[in-house]
């Protein structure tokens, strides 16, 4: 289903989607959706999803409004709900406060809605165009397009090497490989992501606090999740220390010590278990539907090689985000990934990028699965 739309129609949901990306990472499980009221011509209200989720954008822009809501087109990134819930769906709310037209990019999948709200906008007599910027709508919710169509969050995994794809030296030296302007970019991608994800080698090796630094971000700080089966998370690891402060949750096996999860949880650490394989190790696939069933749909990994290299193994990255350095380490360096069983040129998975960006003296290419 989709309505003809105008040059101005696309200018107003470009900064919809504008306005959705500034919060991404900050409302799960609920999308970020960006919300404009136009009337005549002149933007009379605007939106984003507030950080938790709720209230919705299309409320807040209604609010902003105020009277001048009565003759205005909405441009909204995703279609208004249908759902009641402790105040009437935002395609009730559009309809009531007298807008006349809603332009969005698709149907929301999620089952409560599903069309239903175009449905209830059209039987107030609100004119529905649908198919406006809607691929560039679909990569902005593409996390929470992934949770609800997979059972699992969209995945960037982010890489920082050196020119030779090594991570740390033989020693296991990695701080720091890339300059001060890509770890700034670093922790912007946190900002923008629901979770962080590491390996409980990361842990032990680095002892990170997986938080956004950037002045005026910390409140954007993401869930730190660390994939551990066999629970070596040390009590004293920053990540346990500021459980308080920020969602720490940790990933683990059927069989991981009961006082280890106990201890944990008494510090605030969520612990959640999950299928498990052989030798402590996690199934990827699993790790994943945990993570999608509490409601993250949007996951950064972090590292390291191993966790990298079993959810590529799996299919299980959709984009990233690699950092190079102008660095040589040689062979004896730690290389990025470990073998992903690929006996022929043919049978490489193919990465398309998307944006390269100079970061200081690092190059960074934004890439996603082809």
């Amino acid at each position: 289903m989709t309505d003809a739309t105008t040059a101005a129609d696309g200018r107003h949901m470009a900064a919809a989607l504008a306005l959705s990306a500034r919060h991404l990472g900050r409302t799960w499980p609920n999308p970020s959706v960006g919300c404009v009221l136009v009337r005549e011509g002149r933007v009379v209200g605007r939106a984003i999803t507030a950080v938790g989720g709720r209230p919705h954008a299309e409320t807040l822009a209604l609010e902003r409004a105020g009277a001048a809501a009565a003759g205005a087109v909405a441009y909204v990134t995703l279609e208004p709900c249908a759902h009641d819930g402790e105040t009437p769906s935002c395609a009730e709310a559009l309809a009531a406060a007298g807008v006349v037209r809603v332009v969005a990019p698709f149907a929301d999948p999620d089952p409560r809605t599903a069309a239903a709200g175009f449905r209830r906008l059209r039987e107030a007599g609100v004119e529905v165009a649908v198919g406006c910027m809607a691929k560039e709508a679909e990569r902005l919710h593409a996390g929470f397009l992934s949770r609800l169509a997979r059972g699992r969050p969209l995945v960037t995994l982010k890489v920082a090497a050196s020119l030779d794809g090594r991570v740390a030296t033989a020693k296991g030296a990695s701080r720091w490989i890339t300059g001060e302007a890509s770890r700034r970019l670093g922790h912007a991608l946190r900002a923008g992501h629901d979770a962080v994800m590491v390996g409980s080698g990361t842990v032990l090796a680095d002892d990170p606090a997986l938080t956004c630094r950037l002045e005026g971000l910390a409140a954007a700080s993401p869930v730190r999740v660390v994939a551990d089966g066999r629970l070596r998370l040390p009590e004293d690891a920053k990540l346990v220390r500021t459980a308080a402060e920020v969602e720490s949750w940790v990933l683990t096996g059927r069989d991981a010590p009961g006082e280890r999860r106990r201890r944990l949880r008494s510090r605030g650490v969520t612990v959640l278990e999950v299928a498990g394989g052989r030798c402590g190790r996690l199934c990827p696939e699993a790790m994943l539907r945990a993570l999608g069933e509490r409601g993250i749909t949007r996951l950064l990994v972090e590292g390291g090689p191993a966790l990298a290299t079993a959810l590529l193994r799996a299919s299980l990255v959709d984009r990233m985000a690699w950092f190079t350095a102008p660095l040589a380490m040689g062979g004896d360096g730690l290389a990025a990934l470990g073998a992903l069983g690929v006996d022929s040129l043919d049978a490489l998975a193919s990465w398309r990028v998307v944006e390269r960006l100079a970061c200081g003296e690092d190059g960074v290419a934004m890439l996603e699965a082809a």
